[in-house]
């Protein structure tokens, strides 16, 4: 047992480390009396003056250790990489993500966790919170990427099966339970989950697959295509707004905005839209989007607050819409 105890008071320098690592922060710091509390806890007897001298051996390789004005002196482990408002604001983007599964969620929102004090991951704890997140079921969403990146790379094609959801909610392989082989051309992030922008020969165009439900991905030894399309498509970088990973035609089109809806349509677009024309009840800003049923599905959903005032085409093709989903 003395032998164990003797270890201790070796690592004691590290265990002080984590005690204040682990149970301060810039608000709320230890006492010495507490420190020297803590320590006998872990099975370590020290002196006000040795735990002075390990504080002064931190801040020389760097530990930012400081004294907080109270009285009693209270000394903090200041944590310069990550606030809490910037922990919560990850955990929050873990929580929220569809192709990340519960348990890598978990496993990855306790990594995060372990970035504050004790004291903070109670308030996290109390604070965070995402409802109604569904998560994938798919835990080699991660692997997959990287294959797809690693095909990137080398050139080379790819191959998998994929499945979706028939009417019976119960997963079935598509394309007839055979494999597809595609030229990966772009991983993209999208709507919560990644998915791959990859160039079918036999069709001769560039489709998307959602990643997670891909299954026996692997690199294939054929090289990737390379054509004008793919080319164009790598350099895009998406200068037009999609509505999800849907395809469709990019437009330019004018759209007349109700000033209850500007937010809304600013928060969607972004700050810097083309304005065509502006009064006290509405705005004509011109966006770039990809034309789509979805796109379409998300002007009828703001209720005639939002409406395509050009080209006549598109008003054209998205009247057929609205009649076609009545009969």
């Amino acid at each position: 047992m003395a032998g164990g105890n003797d270890q201790k008071q070796k690592l004691k320098l590290l265990y002080l480390m984590r005690i204040l690592q682990e149970e301060t922060d810039p608000e709320h710091g230890l006492t010495m009396p507490q420190i020297l509390q803590r320590l006998s806890e872990e099975g370590i007897t020290a002196e006000r003056k040795s735990i002075y001298r390990d504080i002064i051996a931190l801040r020389d390789v760097g530990v930012d250790i400081q004294k907080l004005s109270a009285r009693p002196v209270q000394y903090v482990l200041v944590r310069s990489e990550f606030s809490l408002d910037d922990v919560m604001m990850l955990i929050d983007a873990v929580q929220s993500s569809r192709f990340i599964t519960e348990r890598k969620s978990n496993q990855l929102v306790k990594s995060l966790k372990g970035l504050v004090s004790a004291r903070e991951r109670k308030a996290l704890d109390k604070r965070v919170h995402v409802q109604d997140r569904v998560k994938s079921l798919s835990e080699s969403t991660f692997h997959s990427v990287d294959i797809i990146h690693e095909a990137l790379q080398r050139k080379r094609k790819v191959q998998f099966l994929y499945f979706s959801y028939n009417t019976d909610l119960k997963r079935k392989a598509r394309h007839e339970g055979r494999r597809y082989l595609l030229t990966p051309v772009k991983v993209v992030y999208a709507d919560g989950n990644y998915y791959l922008a990859g160039y079918d020969d036999t069709d001769q165009k560039i489709k998307t697959y959602r990643i997670d439900r891909m299954e026996l991905l692997q690199l294939s030894d054929e090289r990737a295509a390379r054509n004008a399309e793919i080319t164009a498509y790598e350099y895009e970088d998406f200068a037009y707004k999609r509505f999800g990973m849907f395809h469709g035609d990019p437009t330019t089109v004018t759209l007349r905005v109700k000033e209850q809806l500007v937010d809304t349509v600013v928060d969607f677009f972004g700050h810097d839209l083309d304005v065509a024309k502006s009064t006290d009840a509405y705005v004509d800003v011109r966006v770039n989007v990809v034309k789509s049923p979805q796109f379409f599905g998300w002007i009828a959903g703001l209720d005639g607050g939002v409406t395509i005032q050009a080209p006549r085409t598109v008003r054209a093709e998205y009247k057929e819409w609205l009649q076609s989903l009545i009969g």
